[in-house]
């Protein structure tokens, strides 16, 4: 039996249901509560970023064979229970990359140009010309903060634009390849000379608020950051202050320490200018979530047999 517990493409989900009993069920991640219960029998659960794999529910669910994850990140898994109890989880890798860099790319020429909300001035009759001159990202350098595939294929499609590339990422040695394409420094500085910082990093204990009143402190005066990794990873309040101060230029956020963000938590970002507020999709397009359905689908029937 599967259970699919976010949303996920039909056809994917139509060769599941050909091949074992499927339960398509994506309403459970807002009542994740009821999950338990429906685990019995259950030997493959489907999820995204929403549904947390706790040990709670791993405890309910004495069939389960695998987790297949509709994405990359895997902190709403329990990773160390599922590997006491035997159950394998599987990420779609690489299914999603091209949807993230295209979002970060997207909004680094967004973010530098600083037109795109003239919309309401000019609605209401104004020509604010003068202020919509912006930048180029052509000649000016992408800082990315971890360099994994996400980031490097960010990086080529930067590249393309006329961008030059600085990189921190402890993990990658310093032999890869993909160095070649990139001068590799230690945060500071990044921080220093990237006019775009793009973070790319989990969210771990040593990786929690990285992205804080000092990092902002050290960023060039009108560089943008740009958030499609995950919430917790950049402090939120520390942002907002580095926006009202013209600190920086501006921000973009995919992801955010409260998801969904509630009316409550959004409160701080009112108000503040050239600020892109996305609800988590970088890595979700119809093109993307055609791919990683598919190959979701693809490794829980193998696992399944």
């Amino acid at each position: 039996m599967i259970l699919i517990t976010e949303f996920m493409d039909d056809m994917a989900v139509g060769r599941l249901k050909a091949a074992h009993a499927t339960t398509y069920a994506p309403q459970l991640a807002d009542v994740q509560e009821d999950i338990p219960a429906q685990m019995a029998g259950v030997q493959a659960l489907i999820v995204r970023n929403r549904t947390q794999v706790t040990a709670a529910l791993l405890d309910a669910s004495p069939d389960l064979k695998c987790v297949g994850r509709l994405g990359v990140g895997l902190d709403n898994i329990d990773l160390a229970a599922c590997k006491a109890r035997g159950v394998e989880v599987m990420p779609a890798l690489g299914a999603n990359t091209l949807s993230v860099a295209e979002y970060v790319v997207t909004n680094a020429l967004v973010l530098l140009r600083d037109a795109y909300d003239a919309k309401l001035a000019m609605l209401a009759g104004d020509w604010p010309r003068a202020q919509c001159s912006g930048r180029e990202a052509g000649g000016r350098v992408l800082g990315l903060l971890g360099f994994g595939a996400n980031a490097q294929e960010t990086g080529l499609l930067a590249r393309a634009m006329g961008m030059t590339l600085i990189a921190y990422d402890p993990f990658l040695p310093a032999d890869h390849p993909a160095w070649q394409s990139a001068e590799r420094g230690e945060i500071a500085d990044v921080l220093a000379k990237a006019d775009v910082v793009s973070l790319h990093v989990p969210l771990t204990d040593q990786t929690r608020h990285m992205m804080n009143a000092g990092a902002f402190a050290q960023m060039k005066p009108g560089a943008v950051v740009i958030n499609a990794a995950r919430g917790g990873v950049l402090d939120e309040v520390a942002l907002v202050a580095a926006l009202k101060a013209g600190q920086i230029g501006g921000a973009a956020l995919d992801v955010f320490e409260t998801e969904p963000l509630t009316k409550e938590a959004a409160e701080k970002f009112k108000g503040v200018g050239n600020l892109i507020l996305t609800p988590h999709i970088a890595g979700v397009t119809q093109d993307s979530n055609v791919r990683v359905s598919e190959m979701i689908a693809d490794l829980v029937l193998k696992r399944l047999g």
